[in-house]
């Protein structure tokens, strides 16, 4: 084997890409080619259907949802900027008192200067029937006001392992002056 050379200040730069792309090309020719049974794949993708409720929480003694990055003071009145963290119940009606099928944990974040856009980004961790310990990933644009918002399902675990789909939402309701919301999900995947 060949001795290390550690190069110049003045090219140390490059010589770290060539070696990053060195290391890849060894990487990558080591690569082998993996059995879909090892990883629980079945033969056929199927197509499921979830519908939940999603409840943000952001009033009240025991919050679901906070702000742990406020907007800026010269932020415009859509948010711009602002962070919220949530662990918001997903439940089969839209009553929160109703069956709990599992939890919306991630964030949102102010992503417009000019609508109530947010940026999501969520798990949706199921902890009931059939799905109880598997999760759905949401990563996407969710514009408040529009009567139904798409969102790409990027991926899940358990059951959900290399999902893919999308994610409809619509309001079911939202007080203005709490700032509590109550939202519809339709939800189709393809998972194995």
């Amino acid at each position: 084997m060949a001795p290390i050379l550690i190069p110049k200040p003045s090219t140390a730069v490059p010589a770290a890409i060539f070696f990053s792309l060195f290391l890849t090309s060894l990487l990558a020719a080591s690569d082998t080619v993996l059995s879909p049974e090892k990883l629980g794949i079945r033969r056929r993708e199927k197509l499921s259907h979830l519908h939940f409720y999603f409840h943000d929480i952001v009033s009240g003694r025991d919050p679901t949802a906070v702000s742990v990055v406020p907007p800026p003071s010269n932020a415009s009145r859509t948010l711009f900027g602002a962070v919220v963290m949530t662990d918001d119940p997903l439940t089969e009606r839209p009553e929160i008192g109703s069956k709990l099928l599992g939890k919306a944990q991630g964030f949102y974040t102010g992503a417009s200067q000019t609508e109530f856009g947010f940026l999501m980004v969520m798990n949706f961790a199921f902890v009931e029937g059939k799905y109880n310990g598997s999760y759905l990933s949401i990563l996407g644009r969710n514009t408040v006001m529009s009567a139904v918002r798409e969102m790409p399902v990027v991926g899940g675990g358990g059951l959900f392992r290399f999902a893919r789909g999308y994610a409809l939402a619509k309001t079911y309701a939202v007080n203005f002056s709490s700032g509590d919301a109550v939202v519809e999900y339709n939800v189709y995947v393809f998972h194995y």
